[in-house]
Protein backbone atom coordinates (compact mmCIF):
# COMPACT_ATOMS: atom_id res chain seq x y z
CA UNK A 1 0.00 0.00 0.00
CA UNK A 2 1.56 3.53 -1.06
CA UNK A 3 0.93 6.12 1.43
CA UNK A 4 0.70 9.61 0.91
CA UNK A 5 3.35 12.14 2.78
CA UNK A 6 0.52 12.97 4.97
CA UNK A 7 -0.21 9.29 5.82
CA UNK A 8 3.83 8.93 6.60
CA UNK A 9 4.71 11.76 8.81
CA UNK A 10 1.24 12.65 10.94
CA UNK A 11 1.07 16.17 12.01
CA UNK A 12 1.08 16.96 15.71
CA UNK A 13 -2.87 17.31 15.80
CA UNK A 14 -3.22 13.82 14.34
CA UNK A 15 -0.95 12.60 16.53
CA UNK A 16 -2.50 14.36 19.47
CA UNK A 17 -6.17 13.61 18.05
CA UNK A 18 -5.07 9.06 18.37
CA UNK A 19 -3.74 9.82 21.47
CA UNK A 20 -7.20 11.54 22.80
CA UNK A 21 -8.90 8.35 21.25
CA UNK A 22 -7.56 5.55 23.63
CA UNK A 23 -9.36 5.19 26.56
CA UNK A 24 -10.73 2.96 29.37
CA UNK A 25 -13.75 2.12 26.55
CA UNK A 26 -11.05 1.95 23.89
CA UNK A 27 -8.17 0.79 25.17
CA UNK A 28 -4.35 0.51 23.18
CA UNK A 29 -3.27 -2.99 22.77
CA UNK A 30 -0.17 -2.38 23.39
CA UNK A 31 3.02 -4.85 24.10
CA UNK A 32 5.30 -5.98 26.83
CA UNK A 33 8.76 -5.35 25.54
CA UNK A 34 10.92 -5.37 29.09
CA UNK A 35 9.89 -7.34 32.11
CA UNK A 36 12.72 -8.19 34.59
CA UNK A 37 12.41 -8.81 38.83
CA UNK A 38 14.31 -6.01 40.71
CA UNK A 39 15.01 -7.50 43.90
CA UNK A 40 18.54 -8.94 44.49
CA UNK A 41 18.76 -13.14 45.08
CA UNK A 42 17.05 -14.38 48.43
CA UNK A 43 14.59 -11.20 48.43
CA UNK A 44 11.16 -12.88 49.84
CA UNK A 45 9.37 -10.29 47.71
CA UNK A 46 8.95 -9.78 43.86
CA UNK A 47 8.98 -6.51 42.11
CA UNK A 48 9.52 -5.98 38.34
CA UNK A 49 10.32 -3.39 36.09
CA UNK A 50 7.60 -3.98 32.95
CA UNK A 51 8.19 -1.75 30.15
CA UNK A 52 5.59 -0.99 27.40
CA UNK A 53 5.63 -0.15 23.73
CA UNK A 54 3.17 2.57 22.80
CA UNK A 55 4.11 2.28 19.11
CA UNK A 56 1.75 4.10 16.38
CA UNK A 57 -0.69 5.26 19.84
CA UNK A 58 -0.31 8.59 19.35
CA UNK A 59 -0.09 8.42 23.31
CA UNK A 60 1.61 10.87 25.50
CA UNK A 61 1.86 11.34 29.18
CA UNK A 62 4.04 13.22 31.81
CA UNK A 63 5.22 12.06 34.87
CA UNK A 64 3.40 12.03 37.94
CA UNK A 65 0.40 10.25 35.81
CA UNK A 66 -0.87 6.48 36.13
CA UNK A 67 -0.85 3.81 33.07
CA UNK A 68 -4.52 1.75 33.62
CA UNK A 69 -3.83 -2.05 32.48
CA UNK A 70 -6.77 -3.90 32.07
CA UNK A 71 -6.11 -7.67 32.67
CA UNK A 72 -7.73 -11.00 32.05
CA UNK A 73 -8.39 -13.91 34.50
CA UNK A 74 -5.46 -17.00 34.64
CA UNK A 75 -6.79 -19.20 32.22
CA UNK A 76 -6.40 -22.55 34.91
CA UNK A 77 -9.04 -20.62 37.47
CA UNK A 78 -11.31 -20.07 33.92
CA UNK A 79 -11.17 -23.75 33.05
CA UNK A 80 -11.09 -24.82 36.86
CA UNK A 81 -14.60 -23.68 37.08
CA UNK A 82 -15.94 -24.16 34.24
CA UNK A 83 -15.23 -28.17 35.08
CA UNK A 84 -16.47 -27.59 38.02
CA UNK A 85 -19.34 -26.63 37.19
CA UNK A 86 -19.85 -28.62 34.12
CA UNK A 87 -20.33 -25.86 31.93
CA UNK A 88 -20.00 -26.41 28.15
CA UNK A 89 -17.25 -23.57 27.19
CA UNK A 90 -18.38 -22.72 23.93
CA UNK A 91 -22.25 -21.86 25.23
CA UNK A 92 -22.86 -18.26 23.99
CA UNK A 93 -23.62 -15.92 26.62
CA UNK A 94 -24.32 -12.08 26.47
CA UNK A 95 -22.24 -9.42 28.49
CA UNK A 96 -21.39 -5.76 28.57
CA UNK A 97 -18.90 -6.05 25.89
CA UNK A 98 -20.85 -7.94 23.60
CA UNK A 99 -21.78 -11.87 22.68
CA UNK A 100 -19.13 -14.53 23.56
CA UNK A 101 -18.65 -17.72 24.31
CA UNK A 102 -18.61 -18.65 27.82
CA UNK A 103 -15.07 -19.08 28.28
CA UNK A 104 -13.73 -15.93 26.66
CA UNK A 105 -16.95 -13.81 28.89
CA UNK A 106 -14.94 -15.39 32.11
CA UNK A 107 -11.48 -14.79 30.85
CA UNK A 108 -11.83 -11.15 29.72
CA UNK A 109 -15.19 -9.66 30.83
CA UNK A 110 -15.56 -10.38 35.02
CA UNK A 111 -13.45 -10.71 37.68
CA UNK A 112 -13.30 -14.59 38.85
CA UNK A 113 -10.32 -14.74 40.53
CA UNK A 114 -11.68 -13.38 43.92
CA UNK A 115 -15.83 -13.50 44.92
CA UNK A 116 -18.13 -10.71 45.46
CA UNK A 117 -20.01 -9.79 47.99
CA UNK A 118 -23.36 -10.30 45.76
CA UNK A 119 -22.21 -13.09 44.90
CA UNK A 120 -22.44 -13.81 48.85
CA UNK A 121 -25.49 -12.31 49.21
CA UNK A 122 -26.94 -14.49 46.86
CA UNK A 123 -25.88 -17.44 48.89
CA UNK A 124 -29.27 -16.67 51.35
CA UNK A 125 -31.30 -17.87 48.43
CA UNK A 126 -29.51 -20.75 47.31
CA UNK A 127 -28.55 -22.46 50.66
CA UNK A 128 -31.61 -24.19 52.86
CA UNK A 129 -31.35 -25.32 56.40
CA UNK A 130 -29.95 -28.68 57.59
CA UNK A 131 -30.99 -28.56 61.32
CA UNK A 132 -27.01 -28.11 62.47
CA UNK A 133 -26.01 -25.20 64.34
CA UNK A 134 -22.31 -23.42 63.80
CA UNK A 135 -20.20 -21.31 65.57
CA UNK A 136 -18.90 -17.30 64.28
CA UNK A 137 -15.27 -18.64 64.48
CA UNK A 138 -14.60 -20.46 61.49
CA UNK A 139 -15.48 -17.00 59.80
CA UNK A 140 -12.37 -14.98 61.07
CA UNK A 141 -9.68 -14.54 59.06
CA UNK A 142 -7.23 -16.83 58.29
CA UNK A 143 -4.28 -13.99 58.29
CA UNK A 144 -5.15 -13.41 62.24
CA UNK A 145 -3.79 -17.07 63.55
CA UNK A 146 -4.64 -20.63 62.39
CA UNK A 147 -4.03 -22.02 59.14
CA UNK A 148 -6.70 -22.95 56.78
CA UNK A 149 -6.29 -26.56 57.03
CA UNK A 150 -5.87 -26.09 60.80
CA UNK A 151 -9.48 -24.47 60.32
CA UNK A 152 -10.98 -26.81 57.94
CA UNK A 153 -10.10 -29.59 60.16
CA UNK A 154 -11.40 -28.79 63.06
CA UNK A 155 -14.64 -27.44 61.78
CA UNK A 156 -17.32 -29.92 62.37
CA UNK A 157 -19.94 -30.55 60.34
CA UNK A 158 -22.48 -27.64 60.48
CA UNK A 159 -25.60 -26.21 59.36
CA UNK A 160 -24.69 -24.61 55.52
CA UNK A 161 -27.72 -22.32 56.22
CA UNK A 162 -26.83 -21.05 59.48
CA UNK A 163 -23.12 -20.33 58.23
CA UNK A 164 -24.29 -18.46 55.39
CA UNK A 165 -26.21 -16.26 57.68
CA UNK A 166 -23.68 -15.69 59.95
CA UNK A 167 -21.21 -14.90 56.84
CA UNK A 168 -23.95 -12.45 55.85
CA UNK A 169 -24.64 -10.95 59.54
CA UNK A 170 -22.57 -7.61 58.17
CA UNK A 171 -20.06 -6.02 55.84
CA UNK A 172 -17.38 -7.13 58.12
CA UNK A 173 -17.87 -10.85 58.24
CA UNK A 174 -18.69 -10.52 54.06
CA UNK A 175 -15.35 -9.37 54.11
CA UNK A 176 -13.59 -11.91 56.36
CA UNK A 177 -14.84 -14.52 54.68
CA UNK A 178 -13.68 -13.38 51.13
CA UNK A 179 -10.78 -12.36 51.85
CA UNK A 180 -9.62 -16.24 51.33
CA UNK A 181 -11.91 -17.10 48.82
CA UNK A 182 -12.90 -17.15 45.50
CA UNK A 183 -15.86 -18.49 43.14
CA UNK A 184 -14.22 -22.07 43.30
CA UNK A 185 -14.22 -22.43 46.86
CA UNK A 186 -16.94 -21.51 47.45
CA UNK A 187 -19.02 -23.75 45.04
CA UNK A 188 -17.31 -26.26 46.66
CA UNK A 189 -18.14 -25.39 50.53
CA UNK A 190 -21.68 -25.52 49.37
CA UNK A 191 -21.98 -27.69 46.57
CA UNK A 192 -23.85 -25.58 44.65
CA UNK A 193 -24.40 -25.55 40.63
CA UNK A 194 -25.35 -22.15 38.58
CA UNK A 195 -26.14 -21.84 34.92
CA UNK A 196 -23.57 -19.80 33.30
CA UNK A 197 -26.33 -16.96 33.13
CA UNK A 198 -26.95 -16.81 36.98
CA UNK A 199 -23.14 -16.90 37.57
CA UNK A 200 -23.04 -14.01 35.38
CA UNK A 201 -25.90 -12.27 36.79
CA UNK A 202 -23.87 -11.98 39.94
CA UNK A 203 -19.83 -11.53 39.44
CA UNK A 204 -18.14 -8.35 39.28
CA UNK A 205 -16.87 -7.06 35.79
CA UNK A 206 -13.22 -6.83 35.39
CA UNK A 207 -11.77 -3.48 36.75
CA UNK A 208 -8.74 -1.71 35.47
CA UNK A 209 -5.69 -1.33 37.48
CA UNK A 210 -3.49 2.01 37.77
CA UNK A 211 -0.09 1.92 38.36
CA UNK A 212 2.35 5.06 38.71
CA UNK A 213 4.45 5.61 35.81
CA UNK A 214 7.98 5.24 36.46
CA UNK A 215 9.44 6.70 33.33
CA UNK A 216 9.98 10.60 31.73
CA UNK A 217 8.40 9.91 27.87
CA UNK A 218 11.88 12.33 27.58
CA UNK A 219 13.88 9.89 28.63
CA UNK A 220 12.34 6.75 27.08
CA UNK A 221 10.58 8.11 24.26
CA UNK A 222 7.76 5.64 22.58
CA UNK A 223 7.74 3.66 25.92
CA UNK A 224 5.88 3.76 29.35
CA UNK A 225 7.55 2.06 31.78
CA UNK A 226 6.26 0.80 36.00
CA UNK A 227 7.48 -0.52 38.65
CA UNK A 228 5.12 -3.24 39.81
CA UNK A 229 4.97 -5.44 43.13
CA UNK A 230 3.76 -8.99 41.89
CA UNK A 231 1.22 -10.26 44.41
CA UNK A 232 1.72 -14.42 44.74
CA UNK A 233 0.03 -16.52 47.86
CA UNK A 234 -1.85 -19.93 48.40
CA UNK A 235 -5.12 -20.60 50.54
CA UNK A 236 -7.38 -23.82 50.66
CA UNK A 237 -4.37 -25.33 48.62
CA UNK A 238 -4.54 -23.35 45.80
CA UNK A 239 -2.54 -20.84 44.20
CA UNK A 240 -3.76 -17.36 43.95
CA UNK A 241 -2.26 -14.19 43.43
CA UNK A 242 -3.26 -10.26 42.18
CA UNK A 243 -5.24 -10.28 38.89
CA UNK A 244 -3.07 -7.36 36.71
CA UNK A 245 0.16 -8.16 38.19
CA UNK A 246 0.11 -11.94 37.29
CA UNK A 247 -1.52 -11.39 33.89
CA UNK A 248 1.25 -8.91 33.88
CA UNK A 249 4.54 -11.02 34.65
CA UNK A 250 2.86 -14.71 33.86
CA UNK A 251 0.54 -14.75 30.76
CA UNK A 252 1.87 -11.60 28.91
CA UNK A 253 5.42 -11.21 29.72
CA UNK A 254 7.18 -10.39 26.84
CA UNK A 255 5.52 -12.67 24.57
CA UNK A 256 4.40 -10.25 22.20
CA UNK A 257 0.83 -10.74 23.36
CA UNK A 258 -1.75 -7.54 23.74
CA UNK A 259 -2.24 -6.13 26.42
CA UNK A 260 -5.01 -3.25 26.83
CA UNK A 261 -3.59 0.10 28.67
CA UNK A 262 -4.73 3.62 28.82
CA UNK A 263 -3.29 7.06 30.10
CA UNK A 264 -4.15 8.03 33.30
CA UNK A 265 -3.43 11.85 33.71
CA UNK A 266 -3.21 13.62 37.15
CA UNK A 267 -3.88 17.38 37.54
CA UNK A 268 -2.04 17.27 41.18
CA UNK A 269 0.87 14.96 41.30
CA UNK A 270 3.20 17.13 38.96
CA UNK A 271 6.34 18.83 39.16
CA UNK A 272 6.97 22.33 40.09
CA UNK A 273 6.86 24.65 37.20
CA UNK A 274 9.85 26.31 38.20
CA UNK A 275 12.84 23.59 38.21
CA UNK A 276 14.60 26.00 40.61
CA UNK A 277 12.22 24.40 43.42
CA UNK A 278 13.76 22.20 45.53
CA UNK A 279 11.92 19.07 46.04
CA UNK A 280 11.46 15.94 48.12
CA UNK A 281 10.22 13.15 47.71
CA UNK A 282 9.28 9.47 49.83
CA UNK A 283 8.94 6.60 48.23
CA UNK A 284 9.46 3.31 50.09
CA UNK A 285 9.18 0.06 47.92
CA UNK A 286 6.80 0.49 44.91
CA UNK A 287 6.51 4.09 45.96
CA UNK A 288 9.77 5.12 44.02
CA UNK A 289 7.89 4.85 41.03
CA UNK A 290 6.90 8.30 40.15
CA UNK A 291 10.11 9.70 41.88
CA UNK A 292 12.23 7.89 39.36
CA UNK A 293 10.00 9.44 37.07
CA UNK A 294 10.18 12.78 38.83
CA UNK A 295 14.49 12.28 38.60
CA UNK A 296 14.30 11.43 34.75
CA UNK A 297 12.62 14.54 33.82
CA UNK A 298 14.29 17.24 36.27
CA UNK A 299 17.81 15.38 34.62
CA UNK A 300 16.45 15.82 31.24
CA UNK A 301 15.23 19.39 32.16
CA UNK A 302 18.65 20.70 33.54
CA UNK A 303 16.35 21.95 36.20
CA UNK A 304 18.49 23.32 39.04
CA UNK A 305 16.15 22.61 42.00
CA UNK A 306 17.92 19.96 44.54
CA UNK A 307 16.42 16.70 45.03
CA UNK A 308 16.22 14.76 48.08
CA UNK A 309 14.83 10.80 47.84
CA UNK A 310 13.97 9.13 50.62
CA UNK A 311 13.81 5.15 50.07
CA UNK A 312 13.10 2.26 52.00
CA UNK A 313 12.52 -1.51 52.05
CA UNK A 314 13.11 -4.27 53.65
CA UNK A 315 16.89 -4.88 52.57
CA UNK A 316 19.52 -2.94 50.89
CA UNK A 317 20.97 -6.59 49.41
CA UNK A 318 17.31 -7.23 48.13
CA UNK A 319 15.16 -4.17 47.55
CA UNK A 320 17.45 -1.54 46.41
CA UNK A 321 15.95 -0.80 43.34
CA UNK A 322 17.27 1.03 40.47
CA UNK A 323 20.62 1.21 42.34
CA UNK A 324 22.58 1.85 39.70
CA UNK A 325 20.57 4.65 38.48
CA UNK A 326 20.24 6.10 41.67
CA UNK A 327 24.06 5.77 42.13
CA UNK A 328 24.69 7.74 38.52
CA UNK A 329 22.21 10.69 39.63
CA UNK A 330 24.46 10.83 42.90
CA UNK A 331 27.54 10.45 41.44
CA UNK A 332 26.48 13.21 38.93
CA UNK A 333 25.41 15.78 41.63
CA UNK A 334 21.46 15.56 40.17
CA UNK A 335 20.33 13.46 43.39
CA UNK A 336 21.50 16.16 46.29
CA UNK A 337 20.19 13.57 48.68
CA UNK A 338 19.69 10.09 49.08
CA UNK A 339 18.54 8.66 52.53
CA UNK A 340 17.47 5.24 53.01
CA UNK A 341 15.67 3.45 55.45
CA UNK A 342 16.03 -0.41 55.63
CA UNK A 343 13.96 -2.16 58.22
CA UNK A 344 15.16 -5.67 58.40
CA UNK A 345 18.68 -5.01 58.17
CA UNK A 346 19.05 -4.40 62.18
CA UNK A 347 17.76 -5.37 65.38
CA UNK A 348 15.33 -1.95 65.18
CA UNK A 349 12.99 -1.31 62.28
CA UNK A 350 13.62 1.74 60.46
CA UNK A 351 10.97 3.17 58.48
CA UNK A 352 10.85 6.52 56.07
CA UNK A 353 9.35 8.48 58.98
CA UNK A 354 12.29 7.69 61.24
CA UNK A 355 14.31 9.10 58.85
CA UNK A 356 12.77 11.84 58.21
CA UNK A 357 11.98 12.82 61.86
CA UNK A 358 16.15 12.69 62.09
CA UNK A 359 16.94 14.82 59.23
CA UNK A 360 13.71 16.91 60.52
CA UNK A 361 16.01 20.14 60.75
CA UNK A 362 16.94 20.38 57.13
CA UNK A 363 13.94 19.18 56.24
CA UNK A 364 12.76 21.89 57.41
CA UNK A 365 14.73 24.60 55.99
CA UNK A 366 13.86 22.86 52.83
CA UNK A 367 10.21 24.21 53.77
CA UNK A 368 11.18 27.26 54.98
CA UNK A 369 12.95 27.71 51.43
CA UNK A 370 9.50 26.85 49.62
CA UNK A 371 10.39 23.18 48.84
CA UNK A 372 7.63 20.84 47.42
CA UNK A 373 6.84 17.53 49.34
CA UNK A 374 6.22 13.85 47.53
CA UNK A 375 4.81 10.82 48.84
CA UNK A 376 3.70 7.52 47.20
CA UNK A 377 3.03 4.10 48.40
CA UNK A 378 0.77 3.15 50.91
CA UNK A 379 -2.08 4.84 52.44
CA UNK A 380 -2.97 2.90 55.30
CA UNK A 381 -0.03 3.12 57.23
CA UNK A 382 3.29 4.41 55.75
CA UNK A 383 1.35 7.63 54.41
CA UNK A 384 0.04 8.44 58.03
CA UNK A 385 3.00 8.07 59.90
CA UNK A 386 4.94 10.59 57.12
CA UNK A 387 2.13 12.64 58.07
CA UNK A 388 2.04 13.15 61.26
CA UNK A 389 5.99 12.69 61.25
CA UNK A 390 5.63 16.49 59.28
CA UNK A 391 3.43 18.12 62.03
CA UNK A 392 6.22 16.53 64.62
CA UNK A 393 8.70 18.30 62.61
CA UNK A 394 7.08 21.66 62.37
CA UNK A 395 6.87 21.81 66.09
CA UNK A 396 10.18 20.40 66.65
CA UNK A 397 11.91 23.09 64.29
CA UNK A 398 9.27 25.46 63.53
CA UNK A 399 8.38 26.42 66.92
CA UNK A 400 4.88 25.75 66.59
CA UNK A 401 1.83 24.09 68.58
CA UNK A 402 0.26 20.63 67.44
CA UNK A 403 -2.61 22.68 66.40
CA UNK A 404 -0.52 25.54 64.13
CA UNK A 405 1.38 22.86 62.88
CA UNK A 406 -1.27 21.37 61.62
CA UNK A 407 -2.77 23.92 60.29
CA UNK A 408 0.55 24.30 58.69
CA UNK A 409 0.98 20.96 57.12
CA UNK A 410 -2.52 20.03 56.71
CA UNK A 411 -4.06 23.81 55.40
CA UNK A 412 -0.98 26.03 54.37
CA UNK A 413 1.20 23.00 52.24
CA UNK A 414 -1.07 20.76 51.34
CA UNK A 415 -4.47 23.22 49.82
CA UNK A 416 -2.66 26.78 50.25
CA UNK A 417 0.18 26.32 48.91
CA UNK A 418 0.34 22.91 47.11
CA UNK A 419 3.46 21.73 47.68
CA UNK A 420 2.24 18.58 49.81
CA UNK A 421 1.61 16.48 47.31
CA UNK A 422 0.10 12.58 47.44
CA UNK A 423 -0.09 9.67 45.73
CA UNK A 424 -1.25 6.92 48.05
CA UNK A 425 -3.40 3.48 47.48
Amino acid sequence: MIRTLSEAHPTLASVRQMSENWSLKNPYPSKIVDNYILNGEGSRKETRHIAFDLGDSGMTYKVGDALGVIAENPPYIVDEMIALQGWDPEHPVTTHAGERTLRDALKRDYEIHMASSNFVADLMERVKPSGLRVSLSFVQRERSGAEPGELAASKPREDPRTRVEIINASSDSVADYLWTRDYVDIMREFDLKYTPEEFLALAGKVKPRLYSISSSPDAHPGLVELTVGIVRFEYHGRKRGGLCTLYMADEIDTSGAPINVFMSPTKSFVLPDDGDVDIIMVGPGTGIAPFRAFMEQRVHDKSKGRNWLFFGDQSQHTEYYYKEQIEDWMDSGDLYKFTTAWSRDQEEKIYVQHRLKEHGAEVWEWFDQGAYFYICGDKSRMAKDVHRALIEIAMEHGGMSEADATHFIEKTMMKEEKRYLRDVY
